[in-house]
């Protein structure tokens, strides 16, 4: 993506085909391997909304 952004200043014809294919690869090859290596551990378990965590959200809330 820099290379396409340094491509697009100087008006280089195919800027805008490796700007698109820089968001390409970083959409779908970095993004799925981030997201695994995030969330491989269970991590994602505590921003969940369940039944309990919602109850106690709206106790929380009623006592104040």
């Amino acid at each position: 993506m820099t290379i396409g952004l340094l491509l697009i200043n100087t008006g280089h014809e195919k800027a805008h085909i490796v700007m698109g294919l820089g968001v390409f690869y970083f959409s779908f090859l970095c993004m799925p391997l981030f997201i695994y290596y995030r969330y491989r551990d269970g991590k994602y378990k505590k921003y969940i909304l369940n039944d309990q965590k919602l109850r106690d959200a709206f106790k929380h809330q009623a006592k104040d």
